[in-house]
């Protein structure tokens, strides 16, 4: 199914770097959306951002141009898109019912947890403690991105019932992504 989608989607003339950077727009929308209190639309536009960054990969395999640049920006890219959801259920959940904590700190901890595994891969790199780049490549964990991403794409579907859903998502999504930067840690450990 990849391939097709890169046949059908390498037809419309756009560099793979260009799609990438056209799943910024509907993930802004997407934010607006969220802020805007309008869940239903931010899943949507959350969603299609998703989509576009299926689209490069794969547009750059069928027209081989794969690169160490695209890659890169892809990679950024993401960050970016991930943030806007992370801010933009911020937002959202100003307000709502809390659990435990309040949600501002649930949510400050959902974004230390997603960012720490990329974190921790480039210093383990950066510091030389894993120099073999299948290593690298392969530290995994419990949740990473598409994981955490499917999870709180779930969360915000049930959401659209109660927002209490999107809550207790986020917490779930929170605790699963520091406990996967704990056991990259110990696998970077356990490498050397």
């Amino acid at each position: 199914m990849h391939i097709e989608i890169g046949l059908l989607f390498s037809r419309v003339g756009i560099s793979p770097n260009a799609w990438t950077a056209l799943s910024l727009a509907p993930a802004a929308l997407g934010f607006a959306a969220l802020y805007g209190r309008n869940l239903p639309l931010a899943l949507l536009l959350f969603a299609v951002s998703g989509f576009i960054d299926i689209i490069d990969g794969n547009v750059a395999r069928v027209t081989k141009s794969v690169s160490n640049l695209g890659a890169f920006l892809d990679g950024i890219i993401d960050r970016y898109v991930e943030f806007a959801l992370y801010l933009g259920i911020l937002f959202y959940l100003e307000g709502t019912e809390q659990v435990l904590l309040p949600n501002g700190i649930w949510v400050c901890l959902l974004v230390f947890g997603a960012m720490m595994p990329a974190f921790i891969t480039a210093y383990a790199d950066h510091r030389k403690v894993i120099e073999d780049e299948e290593k690298l490549r392969n530290l995994g964990g419990f949740i990473e991105r598409f994981e955490r991403l499917s999870l709180l794409y779930a969360g915000m579907a049930l959401g659209i019932l109660n927002p209490v859903y999107l809550t207790y998502t986020v917490i779930l999504t929170a605790i699963l992504s520091n406990i996967t930067a704990v056991e990259r840690i110990y696998r970077v450990i356990s490498a050397k």
